[in-house]
């Protein structure tokens, strides 16, 4: 037996997976049960009558192609947040099982371990160091029971990239124990080369990508998990038959393409340049006690009260977030990279 069967839940592992609808584009469907017609006001290439392909390989080696990685290593999710889902319960065994975080971090992965009933074991980032990776307190925490480490980098809503080299060798030690899971959304503003590229070396390295940040596709609801070819046969067998609409699938393969690329390229560098002044004025304010550094296309900034500044912020008619739930960052509101007029009209606000 593999090692991916062998950690895996043992009734996921011995799943005889749904059969969709055999897709065979050039012949007459007739065995899927769907309307014949077209219904009015269908615009869409291959008609909303007609069930989307599984698993769509035109996105998939698009994907493939962006990422890096061969199409065999490419899961197309809805968002990160289903892939990190479909990984809990696939992997987690219910009040058995457990997971590992380093917070203050993204919160869905401990609601999808709750959710499953997997224990959560919180490693937290050191904040004295910048919000650093404590490699040995991870190793330390990763119990036989410890299925899943979650990383992410840059890390949200900290904004800071975790040490590449040191989720690398905590892969190696955890090698057929655990998969680790890099959570790479923010990727794209950062300096930084993904971990995907490592995947072939390291078979229980999961990085997860999204096209919700740069790509701007937030409403599209499209992201992918990059994983060892084992894995991602085992996460289709949990996987809704047709989580990629029709309407999804057409617009990000047009959104995708080279023109598209080159558009967001000049997007990052505008968000990049925004963000650092976001930061330099935020930490010219006599309220801000600390402005962290983001790779991120966010900035975390520490105030003395932060609720009178939450009220500025709404009484301008502007949305930041509230970080105060997380205990490691008292006082803190994320303030998300908008437009240079939106940036101003806060930095007015605030002043």
């Amino acid at each position: 037996m593999s090692w991916v069967r062998e950690l895996a839940r043992p009734e996921i592992a011995a799943l005889e997976a749904y059969q969709s609808a055999a897709w065979q584009p050039e012949l007459t469907r007739l065995h899927a049960n769907e309307l014949p017609w077209r219904v009015s006001g269908d615009d869409s290439h291959a008609g909303l009558n007609r069930y989307p392909e599984p698993q769509p390989r035109a996105l998939i080696e698009r994907l493939a192609e962006l990422y890096g990685v061969s199409g065999d290593r490419v899961l197309v999710s809805r968002g990160s947040d289903e892939a990190i889902d479909l990984l809990i319960r696939s992997f987690c065994r219910a009040q058995v099982d457990a997971v590992v975080i380093c917070p203050p971090t993204f919160g869905m992965y401990a609601v999808a371990a709750q959710i499953q009933g997997a224990a959560v074991h919180p490693v937290p980032l050191r904040a004295e160091d910048g919000f650093a990776l404590d490699e040995e307190a991870v190793l330390r925490a990763c119990t036989p029971q410890v299925r899943m480490v979650f990383f992410c980098s840059p890390n949200n809503p900290t904004g800071n990239l975790l040490d590449s080299e040191a989720m690398l060798r905590i892969a190696r030690a955890l090698a057929g124990r655990a998969l680790v899971v890099v959570d790479e959304a923010y990727i794209e503003f950062a300096h930084a080369d993904t971990l995907a590229r490592h995947i072939p070396r390291h078979s229980n390295l999961c990085v997860l990508r999204t096209l919700s940040k740069a790509h701007g596709l937030a409403g599209a609801r499209c992201g992918a998990l990059l994983a060892d070819a084992e894995i991602v046969k085992l996460l289709k067998k949990v996987i809704a038959p047709y989580a990629i609409t029709q309407l999804t699938l057409e617009a990000v393969l047009r959104l995708l393409a080279p023109d598209q690329l080159d558009a967001m390229r000049l997007r990052i560098a505008q968000i990049r340049a925004e963000r650092e002044l976001i930061a330099h004025e935020m930490a010219r304010l006599p309220q801000v006690l600390r402005v962290w550094s983001s790779t991120a296309n966010f900035v975390l900034a520490q105030f003395k009260d932060a609720g009178e500044w939450l009220a500025r912020a709404q009484a301008a008619k502007l949305l930041v977030r509230d970080m105060r739930m997380h205990p490691e960052l008292p006082g803190a509101l994320r303030v998300t990279v908008g437009t240079a007029s939106q940036n101003a009209r806060l930095i007015r606000a605030w002043g």
